[in-house]
């Protein structure tokens, strides 16, 4: 455990200034409104906008993160966990107990389990503390008591089942720090937004202008969808302005 000290006291008649004004938002809107406004789009809309007009082709998490159920969705900030394969246990007991106090609200949990294929890093414990701290989802490799995870309603992107647990087998080495998954860099903070196509990482200082762009593909396409129900024809759709 780290003990914290506290900085020494100023020299009478010195004035210290004041401290920097912290940012009061992250975005220009309310997360919650940021959540409820990705949860409306789909992830190849912002795949695309990211692609075309930020030039970003390394977004999309390992395309074997799957949500538990086809109709899940989850968006929200990353917080972003590092561990894998060890036989250690000494204090990880400890270390995942703070992990899980220092998750925040409309937090998505965000594992880099270097490879593992064999434990299970998510259950149904796990999964009531994160929602008692309105954490909004999981992406990880490993996970057990699925059904238990089902009946609460909590979104987890997973690869495998697995009844084996992390003690003695895995176990966390850091958290709130860069991660890799796949190809994609994790910054904590960074906006995730996974559906049945799959997650998407998009940089936090993108992420609402990401919005906005992606909410005008859906209007346009709605515009697409019009002229081919119209029975107009492909190449006359795309001489329009659609595409296919």
């Amino acid at each position: 455990m780290i003990t914290k000290t506290a900085p020494p006291a100023p020299a009478p008649g010195v004035h210290q200034p004041d401290p920097a004004p912290k940012p009061t938002a992250l975005f220009p809107i309310p997360v919650a409104e940021m959540r409820e406004r990705y949860l409306a789009l789909y992830t190849g809309a912002v795949n695309d906008v990211l692609r075309f007009h930020y030039n970003m082709h390394a977004t999309s998490l390992p395309a074997d993160f799957a949500p538990l159920r086809e109709t899940m969705k989850m968006a929200g900030l990353a917080f972003t966990v590092k561990g894998g394969p060890d036989i250690t246990t000494e204090g990880e007991f400890e270390m995942r107990a703070q992990m899980l106090e220092d998750l925040h609200p409309d937090s998505v949990v965000v594992w880099d389990c270097t490879g593992d294929t064999v434990t299970s890093q998510w259950g149904e414990v796990m999964t009531m503390a994160a929602l008692k701290l309105k954490c909004r989802g999981a992406i990880v490799n490993g996970i057990r008591d699925t059904l238990a995870i089902l009946e609460l309603g909590f979104p987890v992107f997973h690869k495998y089942k697995a009844n084996t647990g992390m003690l003695g087998r895995f176990r966390m080495y850091h958290y709130q720090k860069a991660v890799l998954m796949g190809e994609v860099k994790v910054q904590p903070g960074d906006w995730i937004f996974g559906d049945v196509d799959g997650v998407i990482a998009i940089p936090q200082n993108i992420a609402y202008d990401v919005l906005i762009a992606a909410e005008n593909i859906l209007h346009k396409e709605e515009d697409i969808r019009k002229m081919v129900e119209s029975g107009m024809k492909p190449t006359d759709v795309v001489r329009n302005g659609g595409y296919f």
